[in-house]
């Protein structure tokens, strides 16, 4: 006696879940692989700006610290003589507001 196999139909829907359910893990994995490839290139970015941020801070604290000497008294007074200039404290005058 030859055994009957009996072929169960799969309905539409049926091929529809297990369609749908090959793509999820088809394309699950190359969506970690690509998210996390894409949080890597971030991160590197990242990193770059904050260096370039730590060099223009020093960049600017050294410029502040040009600015200061320039600004100081004594190279005031240089650069007045310099210019013929002089000093004269008597000729300053102070400014307040009464209230």
């Amino acid at each position: 006696m030859k055994k009957m196999r009996k072929r169960v139909k799969i309905s539409k829907f049926e091929r529809l879940i297990y369609t749908l359910a090959l793509f999820l893990l088809v394309i699950a994995p190359v969506s970690i692989v690509f998210s996390k490839a894409t949080l890597a290139k971030v991160n590197f970015e990242v990193e770059k700006e904050k260096k370039e941020i730590a060099v223009q801070k020093k960049t600017n604290e050294s410029i502040g610290m040009t600015i200061d000497e320039l600004a100081s008294l004594t190279k005031i007074q240089q650069v007045a003589e310099e210019q013929g200039l002089s000093y004269n404290n008597n000729n300053i005058k102070s400014v307040s507001e009464d209230n």
